[in-house]
């Protein structure tokens, strides 16, 4: 990852860093906040939460699954745009469809066209090459605890530098007023906001440094290693499904979903992991009873256990006796 690290803070998660710049920024009624179909559920909660208080409108751009192509991305999104439109609110890789979206040539179209974006990158981090400088988001936020394999509780937050002084963090404390002078205001808010535990942040430098040292191409090919393994196993899955590809290569970095026949998807994973000791979500979309199944990539992973998750999904459920029950390798969902 490249970013200047002077707009860079830590907060605990993701949609942490997208309520403090929801919760940060100043709307009035009539503004819209863009976002899709396909944003996640907790930032799109907040996206309500802000929108109902302020009297903003939200405006979903309704991006289609299964998809053939990246501009089916862009166009919903130009299509929803309009002079009011102040924030668009969108993922880098979708929470529920596990799609990579073109997210650097969105931010372009949109910063051409005046309107700020904050990116969900949630997934980003560790799963595709990610250079902050080059996608000019202006706030962009994402996970370490994914795929950098961090403990949970480290994210960041970038900001650009012009927007640094209209954005807070969530609780406000010593930072505010602090008189030293040898950092930013931004980065005295930001460091210290209250007692906690920082053990999760100051773990990031050695999770990267060891997931990068796991292969001999270091971050590069680990990237590419589980890119290749998820396009392999969801070809696994469509096969034995008989479903076709819902999505591009193109458009997949290392999760990916497969259209299921309609059902209950608490159900269907609840069985997976209780019959067959396999974790791996089951996600309904667009809504009930359509539902998908998403299965994640990592270096522990092996082909045979997508093999076996494609045979229990034909099953249904089926009594079959799991090879891989409480194998640690066994974990097909998100890092």
């Amino acid at each position: 990852m490249e970013a200047d690290p002077e707009c860079l803070a830590f907060v605990p998660n993701a949609t942490t860093g997208v309520n403090t710049i929801l919760r940060s920024l100043k709307f009035e009624p009539g503004d819209e906040l863009l976002t899709t179909n396909q944003e996640y559920n907790a930032c799109r909660n907040a996206l309500n939460f802000v929108a109902e208080r302020t009297g903003a409108r939200v405006v979903v751009a309704e991006v289609p699954y299964p998809i053939a192509a990246p501009i089916q991305v862009i166009e919903p999104i130009l299509q929803a745009i309009t002079s009011r439109t102040r924030l668009a609110l969108l993922d880098h890789v979708t929470s529920q469809t596990g799609l990579v979206l073109p997210i650097a040539a969105i931010v372009q179209v949109l910063r051409k066209r005046g309107i700020d974006t904050l990116i969900d990158g949630a997934h980003a981090p560790g799963m595709v090459a990610l250079n902050l400088t080059e996608i000019g988001a202006t706030y962009y936020t994402a996970n370490c605890h994914k795929w950098l394999s961090s403990p949970k509780g480290a994210a960041f937050l970038y900001v650009q530098p012009d927007r640094q002084a209209e954005i807070h963090p969530l609780a406000i404390s010593h930072g505010a007023n602090s008189p030293r002078c040898d950092r930013s205001r931004f980065r005295l808010e930001f460091d210290w906001t209250g007692t906690d535990d920082p053990t999760a942040y100051l773990s990031v430098p050695e999770a990267i440094k060891f997931m990068g040292s796991l292969l001999p191409g270091g971050w590069a090919e680990l990237m590419a290693h589980n890119r290749a393994k998820a396009l392999a196993a969801r070809k696994i899955l469509c096969d034995a499904l008989q479903v076709a590809l819902p999505s591009p290569d193109e458009m997949i970095g290392a999760l990916a979903t497969v259209p299921l026949a309609d059902g209950s998807y608490t159900q269907l994973q609840d069985a997976l992991l209780a019959k067959f000791g396999i974790e791996v979500p089951i996600v309904p979309f667009p809504q009930e009873p359509s539902r998908l199944v998403r299965i994640s990539a990592q270096i522990y992973n092996s082909l045979e256990q997508y093999e076996y998750l494609a045979q229990c999904l034909r099953e249904e459920g089926g009594e079959q006796a799991s090879p891989f029950v409480n194998s640690p390798g066994n974990f097909l969902g998100e890092c």
